[in-house]
């Protein structure tokens, strides 16, 4: 398929509606099938492999076909979705390059990271929770999605308030005016088992609904339960020929547990020994010989030969640098909660088409969003540090009670209870323009944006005897390998009240995008757009500080741009580069100042350079990219080391300036992402990236970002079996690739701690009848033992060998 803006496709402009945009118009054109019951089945199947991954505008909001598209895009459609069993957006991350989970992520929502930098979350273009810090958010379902566009970098002129990383966009469900329904269920491993429920269909000309339901539950791998109940209705309105209404609505209530600790890192500090690893003894661990200015009490704990001797025996030559083996054990405490969350989203859309060349799309959108859970923050295994010159001092130390060493134990310890409330109102506008003058066509883009977020945040937390303040503390735990649990509920304990505030944050942008079509081979696009936020915040009273604040807010504003020149070398082969640069709010939750010497940060920026290649093969059954990227978060603050305002300080000093406000996120690499269909019978994905992510803090360049991997890889085939074997059987593999993270923390004595890396098989077999499906699906073929996250000093346990059966019917 070439798609070719000339002086002979007047029409071009009105197919906007072909395309899933990210607030534009977005509609997909569908190829329906020839009966009903494929309705359902096929509903994103556009004819050809790769015709809705090249028609594609979510970068540009344009008409732009991908080959034509400066920008870096990846589109993953249903059928691979359907064919992994890919029922979160966590389990879809296989299929995009640069596209994985956040460092340091503490098992709540989805928080992930394109490039190693952060994303925001959309719906067909309206945002549906925010990274930023907002981490009460929720884990997201592909219940209702047909298909996933990912726009990497910064995208402020199209879509406002957003992330360095770029827009992860899923595309839902419509109504069809062909009946079809669709009757799922599924059961597998762990007591897993679901039902859901599809319709569509046409109430009359005018008229078209779809509803969708889905019930699931699952006891989990290491007791990482989940329990969801969704629905999902939209009710569509075909008013004449150049007005459309979409009414859509969305209902969620689930519970997922967390584990935000998952496989600690035992805290061995080996650059505080002379021994190595493996090879010990009580001799490598004498006492700190310190004592306190009085002469009465050591500095650090003392052990006695016979307890440095069973603590040496105690170390692996893997603590201090990797996790610690629980098995299939876990530190999930029956204090902890999981998150349950109940979210509720409306939304109105309005496509008008002004003419064959003029569309106008506007988008209404309220979405409210409920969370309450209950999670350890730490429970660190303190073995052997010198830190800061003393020898394991108090609490930071081997646990000693009666005289008894627990070299296993875990200390400062928190438990942390957060209730949350976000409510949101969204209004998008695109106005969509084409024009040719002689030779050159082209088309205008204004949009306007508008969102505010209404936020409540509370937080309790509870300690072991280390932090605690009053006398009922939590027990320690005395072996993490066989924990002896606290019992009750976290609020028994008299938590501590922390945080308890409100925060409310006003984003607006309008910006203007020109699309020039120069000739048959040249693209280009340019836009700016002028954007501003407002924050309110207001503490509202915790134990530390009872009273009430005043209101404080903060505002900042400015000008943000894109440019991309493509060049289609040959109708299978073109080239682009797209510089970019976007601006958002530091941070969704953070607390704002009403102090001089403090002041707000300012909003945070992004720039993004992207130069690649696009190629296509085999009647455009093959579509691959390659694209060099570097991406970066730009203007963070930090502190000046010479400003010190402790007047009894002999440094003390204001006269220099607090803040510095070149702090940086940065990275830069290579991604490659492949797409292949070969005789309606072999269909491939493959991506792989390469990325160096690092933070410069202070002028000072770091290693590897903590939990972003150098390098990761998937592939996924599927292939349908000769009719001559076996008729209608398809079966596929799967292979993903995830390089080695770091986890290390030098203020926690552990400055080269990693997670290893892994390659994870998988395999799927499906039979497809005339109204029914049987899939299914194993996990983990070769049970490999790996960590699917990297968490705050540990890593998360990836799944176990498992299966899933999964029957779909149609009528």
């Amino acid at each position: 398929m070439q798609f070719s803006r000339s002086k002979n496709s007047p029409n071009l402009l009105a197919n906007a509606v072909k395309v899933a945009l990210l607030g534009a118009a977005v509609n997909s054109t569908i190829v329906v099938a020839q009966s009903a019951d494929e309705n359902i089945e096929k509903i994103s199947v556009y004819g050809k492999h790769n015709k809705l991954i090249l028609e594609s505008g979510t970068a540009t909001k344009s008409n732009m076909a991908l080959m034509q598209t400066p920008a870096a895009i990846v589109v993953v459609d249903k059928e691979l979705l359907k064919a992994q069993n890919a029922t979160t957006l966590q389990e879809a991350l296989r299929n995009v390059s640069g596209l994985g989970q956040a460092g340091n992520n503490y098992g709540i929502g989805d928080n992930l990271t394109i490039r190693g930098l952060g994303v925001n979350y959309t719906y067909d273009g309206m945002y549906g929770g925010a990274d930023l810090g907002n981490s009460f958010n929720p884990t997201r379902s592909m219940t209702n999605v047909e298909s996933i566009e990912v726009l990497k970098g910064p995208a402020t002129g199209l879509y406002g308030i957003g992330a360095a990383g770029g827009v992860i966009n899923l595309v839902e469900k419509k109504p069809q005016q062909q009946d079809a329904f669709e009757v799922s269920a599924k059961a597998g491993s762990w007591n897993s088992y679901g039902i859901g429920f599809d319709a569509t269909g046409g109430l009359n000309d005018q008229w078209a609904y779809r509803l969708v339901t889905n019930h699931e539950r699952s006891d989990g791998y290491r007791d990482l339960q989940s329990d969801r109940d969704e629905i999902y209705a939209s009710l569509s309105f075909d008013v004449n020929a150049s007005h459309k209404l979409l009414l859509s609505t969305a209902y969620i209530d689930d519970a997922l547990q967390i584990d935000s600790i998952g496989d600690p890192v035992r805290i061995m500090n080996w650059d505080s020994t002379s021994g190595t690893p493996g090879m010990l003894s009580a001799a490598n661990l004498p006492n700190d010989p310190q004592m306190d200015e009085e002469g009465k009490n050591y500095l650090g704990v003392q052990l006695t030969a016979q307890q440095r001797e069973q603590l040496a025996t105690s170390i692996l030559a893997t603590d201090g640098l990797k996790p610690y083996n629980l098995g299939d054990g876990s530190l999930i405490s029956p204090l902890s909660k999981p998150n349950e969350g109940e979210e509720l989203r409306i939304k109105l859309r309005h496509d008008w088409h002004i003419n064959n060349d003029s569309t106008l799309t506007q988008q209404v959108l309220w979405r409210s969003y409920d969370s309450e859970f209950a999670r350890q923050t730490g429970a660190y295994n303190y073995v052997y540090w010198d830190r800061r010159g003393v020898i394991n001092a108090d609490p930071r130390a081997p646990l000693v009670i009666d005289d008894e060493l627990h070299p296993f134990a875990a200390r400062r310890q928190e438990y942390r209870r957060q209730v949350a409330q976000e409510k949101t109102w969204q209004y998008f506008a695109d106005l969509q323009l084409g024009w040719s003058l002689g030779g050159i066509m082209g088309e205008h883009l204004l949009s306007v944006n508008y969102e505010n977020r209404e936020m409540a945040l509370k937080s309790w937390s509870i300690y072991d005897a280390d932090s605690a303040k009053g006398d009922n503390a939590i027990p320690y735990i005395l072996d993490i390998r066989n924990p002896n649990w606290a019992t009750g509920d976290i609020m028994d304990y008299d938590p501590s009240l922390r945080s308890n505030y409100d925060k409310s944050l006003d984003a607006y942008g309008i910006s203007f995008q020109e699309v020039l079509y120069l000739n048959e081979q040249l693209t280009v696009r340019a836009g700016l757009a002028y954007s501003a936020i407002e924050q309110a915040y207001q503490h509202k009273g915790s134990d530390r500080a009872p009273e009430a604040s005043k209101e404080l807010d903060s505002d900042d504003s400015g000008m943000t741009y894109n440019f991309g020149v493509n060049y289609q070398v040959h109708p299978q082969l073109s080239a682009f580069v797209n510089i970019a640069k976007g601006r958002t709010a530091y941070s969704i939750l953070g607390s704002l100042s009403d102090d001089t010497t403090s002041p707000n940060r300012p909003d945070s920026e992004s720039e993004s350079l992207d130069l690649g290649i696009r190629f296509t093969a085999l009647d455009e059954d093959l579509l691959g990219s390659i694209v060099w990227f570097e991406t970066s978060r730009t203007n963070l603050r930090y502190t000046n080391p010479l400003y010190n305002d402790d007047p009894k300080d002999p440094e003390y000093n204001v006269s220099v300036t607090q803040y510095f406000y070149d702090d940086e996120d940065e990275s830069k690499g290579v991604e490659v992402d492949l797409n292949l269909a070969l005789a309606e019978s072999v269909d491939l994905n493959l991506n792989a990236t390469w990325q160096d992510a690092i933070e410069i803090r202070a002028q000072e360049r770091s290693e590897q970002k903590k939990g972003v991997p150098e390098k990761m890889a998937s592939a996924w085939v599927n292939y349908q079996l000769p009719a001559t074997v076996i008729d209608n059987l398809t079966v596929s593999l799967g292979v993903s690739y995830m390089g080695e993270r770091t986890v290390n923390s030098a203020s926690f004595g552990l400055p080269t701690a990693i997670i290893d890396s892994y390659t994870r098989w998988d395999a799927a077999a499906r039979y497809q009848g005339d109204k029914y499906q049987i899939q299914l699906n194993i996990e983990n073929l070769t049970d490999e033992r790996y960590y699917s996250k990297a968490l705050f000093l540990g890593g998360l346990p990836g799944n176990e060998r498992n299966v899933k059966l999964s029957v779909n019917y149609q009528f």
